[in-house]
Order: structure tokens, then sequence, then C-alpha cells
């Protein structure tokens, strides 16, 4: 996406598999128009991929954030986060936009910048802001543009940089706030879902044990003014 509209992107990935993919001009994953649009700019020489970083304006982080087991339960394992920090920290530059675009606990964001700084980076001269993604897959080249966009920086100055990086291509809105409400509200937002999708289907179960029609419980049910149940699935 950024690379079509004239970014200089590199990607960078761990396997070399996706990265020599990607170089190819090909896909490693199903994503509707996702192909069209790598074709076109590694064509272009606006994207290309590499299992290292190189020197850049702008970092984005996007690993993944799964759960663990740890001593009370499932926690959320954020090495890829410090890994990938620590990547990039050799090519991170005064005046550089560092941005966590994972889900991630409350101060994650700030133990990025943490990671750099022990990593020898002066982190007052870096702009490190945290903004979750907001897409559904099968509908993310749409989404990534039309949808509203959360940013929040561990400064101010650093929420309106990293702002006006998204509003450069972004359609919906660019909300501004801190770093630790950014990630707070992707939580919040990921909670509401899973609640509203487990009562649905649990509402579904319920009316199968007692001979109803869910689809028909559903429709009259969110007649009220204040009721919209999700469809169970």
């Amino acid at each position: 996406m950024l690379a079509a509209r004239g970014y200089q992107v590199t990607g960078v990935d761990v396997d070399p598999a996706v990265v020599d993919t990607i170089n190819a001009g090909g896909i490693h994953i199903v994503e509707p128009d996702l192909l069209a649009f790598v074709r076109a700019s590694v064509q272009s020489g606006r994207l290309r991929a590499a299992t290292q970083p190189v020197a850049a304006d702008l970092f984005i982080l996007c690993v993944p954030t799964p759960f663990i087991d740890g001593p009370s339960g499932p926690e959320p394992d954020l090495r890829y986060v410090v890994d990938a920090t620590r990547a990039i920290a050799d090519q991170v530059r005064p005046g550089n936009r560092i941005i966590l675009e994972s889900t991630s606990p409350v101060g994650t964001t700030e133990q990025v910048r943490s990671v750099l700084q022990e990593s020898g980076v002066d982190v007052s001269q870096v702009h490190i802001a945290h903004c979750p993604e907001r897409v559904l897959p099968g509908r993310i080249m749409t989404e990534l543009l039309d949808n509203d966009r959360v940013v929040g920086g561990l400064t101010p100055e650093a929420t309106r940089e990293v702002a006006a990086f998204y509003r450069s291509f972004v359609r919906g809105a660019v909300l501004e706030t801190d770093a630790r409400t950014a990630e707070l509200c992707k939580l919040t937002e990921n909670s509401f879902r899973d609640v509203n999708i487990a009562f649905a289907n649990e509402l579904s179960m319920i009316a199968d044990r007692e001979g109803i029609d869910v689809s028909t419980l559903i429709r009259l049910a969110n007649r009220h003014p204040r009721v919209n149940i999700l469809q169970p699935g």
C-alpha cells in the first residue's frame, strides 16, 4: 500500500522463503488484491524484501504477540517485539519514526523505547508511537485505507509526527492520543468483539437445545432499539 503511494519500502522477514517470494513479485498468504499491489510495487522498484533491516526514515514493527503459559496463566510473549526492536537499533538515526503496530499489552511501546536505549540509541532524538492495525482478513487492502486509526506516541511530538505519516495514505480519521491509551484501545476493541461473538455462539447453543431457530430469535431481539446481537459462527 505504501509503495503504491510512492514510498520506498523494504519489508523484512526472518524467513528467506518469504523474502524470495516477495522479491519475485509473489505473495505467501491469501489476501484479495494483495498480489497485484506486490507485483506492481516490486516491478516499479519501490518494494523489496530482505532478511535484515536497512536504514530508513521510518520503521514499522508488526510481529506476532502470541500467548505462552506463564506462572499465573497465559501471558503475551513479547520476545518477537524485543527481537525486532534490537534488529533495527543499528539502523536508527535521529529524527526517525518508530511505530509498533502489533497488538500489545499496555506498556509495550515503552519497552520498545527501553530496548532501543539499551542498544545505544539516543531515544530523545526519535519519535516512538503505537498505531494498532484495524483490518479484517479478506478486506485488508480496503480497510488499510478506509478505517480510522488511533496513534499514540510516547511524547506529543511523536504522536504528531507519526499521525502525519498515517494521514499521508489513510482516508479514515487519524485519531491522536498517548501510547498507553492506544495500546488499551486495541485490547478493548478485541475484547468487545470477542465477548459479542461468544455471546452469539452461546445463544446459538441454548436455542439449539430448546428447539428454537437462532436466526429468528436474533432477528426478533434485534428489533429492540438498544440490542444488536451478532450472527453466531
